[in-house]
């Protein structure tokens, strides 16, 4: 599993595209994964007949593990479906590895990888990257201590001591299963490990908290009545039925059709979104303002703009409009555009818009931005508008795509929803939220007609943006998408 970047530990295997025994080619997709910011297809680095799925779908794996393992000799036929992998040769060493019982600690302390390194995304990765420092053998440790005891009772004309036990050397795990472990009350040093080179895996660590687990489910059932208390009688096999109120016996489990909770794993985009949020909400101070304006020659503009030739084959819809609404906005009040630089203990005015887009997806919300959107004319920003919403939608956003935003729009309308208090991307100033569009009745020149109507709300970071600074930027949004003409004359 390769380190697709940003720091991720872990990712889950959505689905493969090879089985063993298929031929693979150099830059070949082989699997899907997805991280905690995207989903993600891995190319093989190699021209080969696939030996070995090690994981199946739908399995986290942490980075670092080997996930599937390629024949490149070209001599050697496939192995079965199941079969343990063989231990590569010479010509096959960039391959995966089989585990060894117990390596030497010379062995593994020296060997260091010579060229190219393949992972799956097809890049080299530093020698360093992959060496393990040599693991401390118990029995080695362990002899001169007993030796010494055994000199020093026949010294001292005493019977020689039992041997003291040797030293326990430090479990071998990667951070997020010992995180798990943690997390499980599990002691690492009591588990068997059963992963390569004596690393413990995740497996390892459910199975060792699994008899506890079970044991702590028990408990209460298990525990003796107090000695006052008469035993009761068994209850006989023709006795009726305990009333309403009795909680003598325990209730049958339920069926599956009348199950009345359900449990979802929190993990990949979801785990990453909760995450984030709860680091903003309480991080940022929030302040939110709200207006309510009338959209009607932007809906016309709208509907000019699809006809027009230049915007042949683009997506043209009200966010497109409110989208360059914003960023005549920031044009003309730039200190909201910026960042807070806790370290520094400084505010970073950006000279750039890089315009994120709340995207809301199977996998859970994302936001990739449109890089340097400040400077895209219409026809650019609608491009790159559709481009971002289909590959949303695809789930093909890349991380990189998510990374760098400044400021963000939500657009709650197309759920139906009026308006709503929007929580900040982290590391941005300030976020949009759409409300829908409506027709609604209005006051238009002193009289009550059908207009069409959105509210707006401007979430903003208040140690970035005061009152003042927040209640321009979102009057002057609401000015150009009232007058849409001011897209030309405040440009």
């Amino acid at each position: 599993m390769p380190d697709v970047g940003e720091g991720l530990t872990e990712a889950e295997i959505l689905k493969w595209y090879v089985q063993p025994g298929d031929t693979v080619t150099d830059g070949q997709v082989v699997c899907e994964v997805e991280t905690a910011k995207a989903a993600v297809e891995l190319p093989s680095p190699f021209d080969g007949v696939v030996h070995e799925l090690r994981f199946p779908e739908g399995t986290t794996v942490d980075v670092g593990e080997v996930i599937i393992s390629v024949n490149v000799g070209g001599d050697e036929p496939a192995a079965a479906p199941g079969a343990p992998a063989a231990t590569p040769q010479a010509p096959a060493a960039e391959a995966a590895p089989a585990p060894v019982a117990a390596p030497a600690p010379a062995v593994e302390a020296e060997a260091e990888p010579q060229g190219r390194q393949p992972v799956l995304v097809g890049y080299g990765v530093a020698a360093s990257s992959t060496k393990r420092r040599p693991r401390k053998q118990a029995t080695a440790t362990g002899a001169a201590p007993a030796a010494l005891a055994a000199v020093q009772g026949e010294l001292n004309g005493n019977a020689p001591a039992p041997a003291a036990p040797a030293p326990q050397a430090r479990p071998l795990a990667k951070p997020p299963v010992r995180k798990l472990a943690k997390d499980l009350g599990v002691d690492l040093a009591t588990v068997t490990p059963t992963g390569p080179d004596g690393i413990i895996t995740r497996d390892d660590v459910h199975q060792a908290a699994a008899p506890a687990q079970a044991q702590a489910a028990q408990a209460p059932a298990a525990a003796p009545a107090r000695p006052e208390a008469p035993a009761a009688p068994a209850p006989s096999s023709t006795a009726a039925a305990p009333s309403a109120g009795t909680a003598a016996a325990p209730a049958p489990e339920p069926l599956a059709a009348g199950v009345r909770e359900t449990r979802v794993p929190i993990k990949g985009v979801r785990k990453a979104t909760a995450a984030a949020m709860v680091g903003s909400a309480f991080t940022a101070p929030h302040v939110t303002e709200f207006v309510t304006v009338d959209v009607t020659r932007t809906m016309r503009l709208v509907e000019e703009l699809k006809g027009d030739k230049d915007m042949a084959g683009l997506r043209v819809n009200p966010l497109l409009l409110i989208a360059k609404a914003l960023l005549v906005a920031i044009r003309r009040n730039p200190d909201v555009n910026a960042s807070w630089d806790e370290a520094a203990q400084e505010i970073v005015l950006k000279h750039y818009v890089n315009l994120g887009i709340a995207a809301a997806t199977p996998r859970g919300l994302i936001v990739p931005n449109i890089k340097d959107a400040h400077a895209k004319t219409l026809p650019e920003l609608a491009r790159a508008l559709g481009e971002l919403v289909a590959t949303a939608r695809e789930g093909r956003t890349t991380p990189a795509a998510m990374q760098g935003g400044t400021v963000t729009i939500t657009n709650v309308g197309v759920f139906g929803v009026d308006t709503g208090t929007p929580i900040l991307n982290p590391g941005e100033s300030a976020i949009l939220a759409v409300g829908a569009i409506k027709l609604q009745p209005w006051v238009h020149k002193g009289k009550v007609k059908p207009r069409h109507v959105t509210t707006l709300a401007l979430s903003f970071d208040h140690r970035l943006v005061d009152g003042e600074l927040g209640s321009k930027v979102l009057a002057d949004i609401a000015a150009v998408l009232e007058q849409p003409k001011r897209l030309i004359t405040w440009a």
